[in-house]
């Protein structure tokens, strides 16, 4: 009798789960194939990557380690990209480069500290390592900086210097061959082309292109590669915004509608899907792009929005058969939810948040690569982890403390980015999930990696546990009792943490769980 009232108790759980909409099931169906996730190396690893060994190889752990230590706990997030960020020659020019001093960039040859984790990062694994230019080198562009201050909104780059430029990037990358041994996959020639605020100084490099000049140089970065026999793939366009892919924000068209300039014959004077070493994919930034967190009963929520800006995004790339990264993202001033972008934030609050939008990009906009920022930062949430200088004031506690050393300190948004990255690798493949977003509750994405393992992602937004039961078709071949989980919460410690696997997702926490064939090592 107690037998029998025990398997009733089990039996009415789980129907009061799949009624309450907790259940979920990773179907068979085959979304896009993932192509890792990421990170930049920008505007602190010139410093970090000079700073003392100890302290180079916590970083590199945390970053791009698959280790576990002796309690199976990850020793970092593995992450399977890694942003350079090439340099053009501002650093040279000190205050008349009219940029803040930690944004400039030296030329490649004397990017000692970066240069130094790009080795780290390969010795660690990473198989993919992209570079992206803010600026053309400032020898060769119209003004002689690497900010657009004094000019329009076109190419900072001398019109009879394109060959220059290209040269100059091959350049980069042979050396980079040659002297550190890192091939890079991809090389992007502009970054944020189409923001509307013209990349005038002091702040930062940079600079605005029209599709035209865009078009022109990756031509000529096209026929430099080939000429000399260079495998890197030349990426395009690192957008400021979704809105500038598939239609125009706060600018003209003559920097906008990206992705059918770059991929409908149609548009013969930008066209480039005749290059065979530029892939049929195009770069963006989900900044601006974030909220409203809008719901189907908004009368808004196809038009704006967190998942509108995405949806008309994936249906604009599927007409044109073309692919896309997320490259970049940090905290704007318009993400009021978490307070903005002003001061570095190490909670979960910031970590959930980037979480949701990881999980929309992926499922909604069907992004095959999502990056953070950059790695490390100051005190603004643009960094996985926080930087301090010696010398610099940083809160322990309650308290107000002095830093002694260099040092750099981790974060929830980092190994939140671990429940990513460190178990969804390149080549997965995303698959169906039922019920799969609730926007301020539990969101579940699943991949099927090509080791045999299914990694599925679950996020709980909400500051109330749920209950959660997940179910996966027979034809993946796993087993359901050789499973594992990895927690990411508020709880301390909780960071990629093993933890039980169970039938309850705590509050504001993140969870992944991987499933094998046998035992899951």
């Amino acid at each position: 009798m107690r037998l029998l009232s025990l398997l009733f108790t089990l039996v009415t759980s789980v129907l009061s789960l799949s009624a309450s909409g907790t259940h979920h099931v990773v179907g068979a169906e085959r979304c896009q194939t993932m192509d890792g996730f990421g990170a930049s190396d920008a505007w602190s690893f010139w410093q970090i990557g000079t700073w003392d060994e100890p302290v180079r190889q916590t970083v590199a752990d945390w970053l791009f380690s698959l280790e576990e230590d002796e309690r199976g706990k990850p020793k970092g997030i593995g992450l399977s990209i890694w942003r350079f960020n090439a340099g053009s020659g501002s650093a040279s020019q000190g205050d008349s480069s009219m940029i803040n001093r930690d944004t400039r960039t030296e030329s490649f040859g004397a990017q000692t500290g970066q240069r130094q984790f790009l080795r780290m990062a390969k010795e660690r694994g990473v198989p993919t390592f992209i570079a992206f230019y803010n600026t053309p080198p400032v020898h060769l562009t119209q003004n002689g900086l690497g900010t657009n201050t004094g000019r329009d909104g076109t190419f900072n780059l001398r019109d009879d210097a394109y060959g220059d430029y290209a040269a100059c990037m091959a350049d980069m990358v042979e050396q980079a061959e040659r002297e550190d041994g890192i091939r890079f996959s991809y090389l992007c020639p502009v970054n944020e082309p189409d923001g509307h605020w013209n990349w005038i100084g002091p702040k930062q490099e940079g600079t605005p292109a029209t599709n035209r000049e865009i078009a022109r140089i990756t031509r000529a970065l096209s026929s430099e590669f080939v000429r000399r026999g260079i495998s890197t793939k030349i990426l395009v366009n690192e957008s400021s915004d979704y809105r500038c892919m598939y239609s125009t924000h706060q600018t003209d068209w003559r920097r906008g509608y990206a992705i059918q300039s770059f991929w409908n014959p149609d548009s013969s004077a930008t066209y480039l899907g005749d290059l065979t070493n530029v892939p049929r994919l195009i770069a963006g930034h989900s900044y601006w792009t974030n909220t409203p967190v809008l719901t189907e009963s908004d009368a808004m929520y196809e038009k704006e929005g967190l998942y509108a800006y995405r949806k008309i995004l994936a249906d604009t790339l599927a007409r044109y058969g073309t692919d896309f990264w997320m490259t970049e993202l940090c905290i704007m001033g318009n993400d009021e939810e978490i307070h903005g972008g002003g001061g570095f934030d190490f909670s979960m609050e910031v970590a959930l948040y980037v979480a949701r939008v990881i999980h929309y990009d992926i499922t909604v906009a069907k992004a095959k690569s999502w990056q953070w920022w950059r790695a490390a930062g100051g005190d603004y949430k643009d960094g996985l982890m926080r930087m301090y200088r010696r010398g610099e004031r940083m809160r322990d506690g309650k308290n107000m403390r002095v830093a002694k050393e260099n040092m750099v300190v981790d974060s929830k948004l980092m190994w939140t980015l671990g429940n990513y990255s460190r178990f969804v690798r390149p080549g997965a493949v995303r698959l169906s999930v039922s019920d799969d977003t609730d926007a301020k509750g539990v969101m579940v994405s699943a991949y099927h990696n090509t080791d045999g393992t299914v990694a599925v992602v679950a996020i709980n937004y909400s500051s109330d546990d749920k209950p959660f039961t997940l179910e996966l078709v027979k034809s993946l071949g796993v087993k359901k009792r050789y499973v594992k989980a990895y927690r990411t919460s508020d709880a301390t410690g909780e960071n990629l943490k093993p933890v039980p696997v169970g039938n309850v997702l705590p509050k504001r926490s993140v969870t992944t769980f991987v499933y094998g064939k046998a035992d899951v090592r």
